[in-house]
């Protein structure tokens, strides 16, 4: 089981829970047997470039879903499991997320992604529209 950096990990999920501020996702990566803060910001692309076939780790991400009448944010937990990852430490993933659940507590969806194609905004986001609940616009945004 991964020791958590439970302060700098809080401070990041803080921050993305924040409305006041930009920063859109923070993730959070091994370092060692530590799970710790890697990196956050307001730059989708950049999130991206933060999962490779090779690594393991999770992330803590805003949405906005809705429609015209109503936008809502919503908060996804993602974990990463790249395709190379070796069974091991796949295994330990799943402890290590129940884990970090302990600090990073609230979100609408969790997502468990292993691919790079999957790491589109707008698949993430309509998964945490079907999981708001009520559409009643008329499916424009």
């Amino acid at each position: 089981m991964a020791v958590l950096d439970k302060d700098s990990i809080a401070a990041a999920y803080e921050d993305v829970r924040n409305d006041h501020s930009d920063t859109m996702w923070s993730t959070f990566a091994y370092e060692g047997k530590e799970l710790v803060h890697d990196a956050s910001g307001s730059d989708f692309e950049t999130f991206r470039t933060k999962f490779t076939p090779e690594d393991r780790g999770f992330a803590y991400l805003r949405v906005i879903t809705g429609d015209e009448m109503s936008k809502r944010v919503k908060f996804v937990l993602i974990s990463w499991c790249g395709s190379e990852v070796g069974g091991l430490k796949r295994a330990k993933l799943g402890t290590d997320k129940a884990t970090l659940k302990q600090v990073v507590k609230n979100f609408a969806i969790e997502m468990l992604l292993s691919e790079p194609s999957e790491l589109d905004y707008e698949s993430i986001a309509t998964e945490a529209r079907k999981a708001g609940g009520a559409n009643y616009g008329t499916g424009q945004r």
